[in-house]
């Protein structure tokens, strides 16, 4: 099986915590490093303060790669460490300087290959540059690392940075391709805009909604680069699905995502990150509630972008309403605290009864002066999570939570809960991960099935819920990157030896 010698691969969430993507190309470094000392190039757009909290420049690099004369137009490139496991050389570029040529490149690309930039808005402008700046950067490195005939990929994830494989296959098309879809840009905005996705999936015309949701330019983007990649990729069978049916692409490979056990504290540490983040949780109750909460107290999360209806937060929201209505009934005093940490919602607090929500309205960097802990010093400390996605092509939220020993509840439709469901099953009263059965029409059920997933949950004794943590950290160990990063090195194989037309 052919293997690159070089790997370049750009995203626009390198050294840019935004959110899915950040995770699969954080965890994923340690693997590639461990393979491809140093002779792998994170690309991202260099955001300054924002970049260097997980950058560390070292201009020196430039020098032990023998990259001193490298070529490349006039723009700032940094170079130095991403902070993540692994600690991979990762390159920052500003894309600037590329504003006077846009209109001249957008003739190119359609013209050379059939990108419609003409209706583009928002950030289009903004990634498209970026990856055609990425293009220059990796055709101006190749030349000079690449004098021994090295075979190189370069691998761009989502339309964000598809302009860098237009690129190299004009004008460095020595240079092997790969290009990931995390999700469909089509699928996404008509799960989002409330249109039945999956009832009349096969109903649906990728270019055709695309006009009709004003996604015509990132949905040309996304699809001609399918078809111009060397390997094409997506993160899920869920999602390949959808490449097929709405990109007119199927996939050369699926490439499921896994987790970097490194992130996970272990043993004592372990212990004693779980007893900061239940201190945190329950000063933060307190403070909130202006009540008394006993220490047991049970807390479930719910994390992610707000896509109400996508990420399943009406759903999460209903479900511990529901909960809240039949704990009342039984007479049940203990706290039930949701804690929901996403960018939005009407009220910090929703009080009923004993069932409380707690919105907490800032991304969990660290930085923040009211709640000093990032996202995963505050998850180790949850009871139970609930990823009730309707959209969800791989799901990290559920996989995060599991590897940190929370167990979780998710759907049906999340390409991790479609592969935990075909794992064996753990014994027991209840699953570390409950996949929970969701389509177009049966929103109520998936509730109803929720609320009494909980409801078993909250009955379990103490012992119980241990072994329970430590299976659902089980879970996790067998989605680490260790399992799946086979799946990218089959990738890397069919790039360097496709045939092109």
């Amino acid at each position: 099986m052919q293997q690159p010698d070089y790997i370049f691969e750009s995203s626009w969430e390198v050294c840019n915590k935004v959110g899915g993507i950040y995770a699969v190309l954080s965890t994923r470094a340690a693997s590639m490093q461990k393979k491809w000392k140093d002779h792998v190039f994170f690309i991202g757009p260099d955001f300054g303060a924002h970049s260097n909290l997980f950058f560390k420049e070292d201009a020196s690099l430039w020098s032990k790669l023998s990259l001193t004369t490298y070529n490349l137009p006039p723009t700032t490139c940094r170079i130095g460490r991403w902070q993540v496991p692994g600690e991979p050389i990762a390159i920052l570029l500003t894309w600037q300087h590329l504003w006077e040529q846009k209109n001249a490149i957008y003739g190119w690309a359609w013209e050379h290959f059939g990108v419609k930039s003409h209706a583009a808005y928002g950030d289009y402008d903004d990634s498209c540059m970026f990856g055609y700046a990425a293009g220059q950067l990796v055709e101006a490195m190749t030349k000079t690392l690449t004098k021994t005939k090295a075979k190189v990929v370069a691998h761009a994830n989502e339309w964000q940075t598809a302009f860098m494989l237009f690129y190299l296959r004009s004008y460095c098309p020595s240079v092997r391709t790969m290009f990931t879809t995390h999700a469909t840009g089509i699928g996404r905005s008509i799960a989002g805009n409330g249109k039945p996705l999956y009832d009349y999936f096969e109903g649906y015309h990728g270019d055709q909604m695309a006009d009709e949701l004003g996604m015509v330019s990132k949905h040309s983007v996304e699809k001609q680069a399918a078809w111009v990649a060397d390997c094409f990729t997506t993160v899920s069978d869920i999602t390949a699905r959808e490449c097929q049916q709405l990109l007119d692409k199927p996939v050369d490979i699926v490439t499921p995502n896994g987790f970097e056990q490194g992130f996970v504290p272990q043993g004592k540490s372990f212990t004693a990150k779980r007893q900061v983040a239940r201190r945190a949780l329950h000063q933060l109750a307190e403070k909130y509630l202006r009540e008394t909460v006993e220490d047991d107290a049970c807390y479930i999360c719910i994390s992610g972008r707000q896509e109400w209806k996508n990420k399943g937060i009406d759903v999460y929201l209903d479900s511990m309403r529901q909960l809240a209505a039949v704990r009342r009934a039984d007479g049940d005093k203990r706290h039930v605290i949701g804690c929901v940490l996403v960018p939005y919602l009407e009220h910090p607090v929703v009080r009923i009864d004993t069932t409380s929500i707690i919105f907490l309205p800032y991304y969990l960097d660290g930085s923040n002066p009211t709640f000093r802990l990032t996202y995963y010093d505050l998850l180790i400390g949850m009871d139970l999570s609930i990823f009730p996605s309707y959209y969800e092509p791989w799901g990290y939220t559920p996989l995060e939570s599991v590897a940190f020993g929370v167990p979780t509840i998710t759907t049906s439709l999340s390409g991790f809960g479609a592969w935990y469901r075909q794992q064996p099953p753990t014994a027991g009263a209840m699953q570390p991960v409950t996949v929970v059965e969701r389509n177009d029409s049966n929103y109520s059920q998936v509730v109803q099935t929720i609320v009494q997933t909980i409801q078993t949950f909250l009955a379990l004794p103490a012992t119980r819920r241990t072994a329970l943590r430590k299976a659902a950290m089980k879970v996790g160990q067998q989605a680490d990157w260790t399992h799946f990063f086979p799946y990218y090195e089959q990738a890397y194989h069919i790039a360097l030896t496709k045939k092109r037309p």
